[in-house]
């Protein structure tokens, strides 16, 4: 069975218009900033906010399609893990993921047993007496995933899920949350904000910006080529518009870009900050795109520096601490950036 949503939803000023669809095993992410909309597709698709128009439907099972019908949430083929997990303090683990069995009717003993099931397969079989404020947040986190699947929903929706974690916390929490939904036959939706959450889970990205999809496809295509600044930005590229001719093209934004493919039309231009490099004048040597920059900020970045540039056009470039050393780089500096030809990917816009 494939979810199938076409998500109309107006709130004030805000409108969300979102397609979508989930196959069975498939984990896609909805990622995009506060406020693009991501909530507002969660809640609707849960129950928890009727669409103003369009419809949701799981195969054959309608859940939502105005004015004529409205499936609530308690009869919706749904787990969700919300951000804060909302573990019910006063009951312990085992009694948190037999609610859900309970509530859909199953007997005390019978819900405590798959309960039990369900906390062994999350690796908390041992704190099953245990309530959530004696919990770590990895373990709160897992429980909270054992009580959305107990119940086998159809649908997986995911708010968030590693956000609450700490640092340390948030790699091991990541890799157990991977396997599980690689072992799960039904559709997940994980909508997050961390393009790392997106990249290592998912196998389709979806970006929404103010309410409408942006892009859309597997985590390396999205890596590879972003269409908005808002993507080029979560994957760290460097991303332009123009118009080519050729091998060469005009950039929107002012400068201008050679290109190893030759290309015509309206495309982008997208390359690492680590393709950047900085010199103290014009260099020499092979053809590259060479262009004076102001420096405007520099920030540290694990082993790299990352440096703001202002020029036509404006790029970002990740040097070594010894790079700034050498070219005295500090806010105003005037440098040269240059780029090689081969290390810039164009495509049509």
């Amino acid at each position: 069975m494939t979810l199938r949503a076409d998500l109309h939803v107006t709130r004030g000023a805000f409108r969300l218009d979102l397609p979508l669809t989930v196959e069975p095993g498939e984990v896609v992410a909805l990622l995009g900033p506060n406020g693009a909309g991501k909530t507002t597709a969660l809640r609707a698709l849960a129950g928890l906010l009727p669409v103003t128009s369009g419809d949701i439907r799981l195969d054959d099972a309608v859940w939502d399609r105005p004015p004529e019908l409205f499936v609530p949430p308690e009869n919706r083929a749904v787990g969700v893990v919300f951000q804060d997990y909302l573990l019910f303090n006063h009951l312990s683990a085992l009694e948190n993921v037999a609610f859900g069995p309970r509530a859909r009717g199953l007997d005390r003993a019978s819900a405590r047993a798959r309960a039990r099931t369900w906390l062994d397969r999350v690796g908390l079989a041992d704190h099953a007496g245990k309530r959530p404020r004696a919990l770590s947040g990895g373990q709160a986190q897992r429980v909270a995933l054992a009580r959305a699947l107990v119940t086998e929903p159809g649908l997986l929706l995911l708010d968030e899920p590693l956000a609450a974690l700490d640092a340390s916390n948030r790699l091991h929490v990541r890799s157990s949350l991977a396997r599980h939904l690689a072992e799960y036959p039904g559709r997940t939706l994980l909508v997050t904000h961390d393009p790392l959450d997106a990249m290592v889970l998912a196998d389709r990205i979806v970006i929404v910006e103010h309410g409408q999809v942006v892009q859309e496809g597997p985590p390396a295509e999205v890596a590879r080529r972003p269409r908005t600044d808002y993507v080029a930005h979560l994957v760290g590229l460097n991303l332009y518009r123009g118009v080519a001719s050729g091998t060469g093209v005009r950039l929107d934004d002012g400068g201008s870009f050679t290109v190893a493919e030759p290309a015509t039309g309206a495309v982008h231009i997208a390359f690492s900050p680590t393709a950047v490099s900085l010199h103290r004048d014009v260099p020499e040597g092979s053809p590259r795109n060479a262009w004076p920059v102001t420096v405007a900020d520099i920030e540290q970045h694990a082993h790299t520096v990352r440096v703001r540039l202002d020029g036509d056009p404006p790029v970002l470039a990740d040097v070594t601490p010894a790079v700034i050393a050498e070219l005295g780089l500090s806010p105003g500096a005037r440098v040269w950036a240059t780029v090689k030809a081969t290390e810039a990917a164009v495509y049509p816009a």
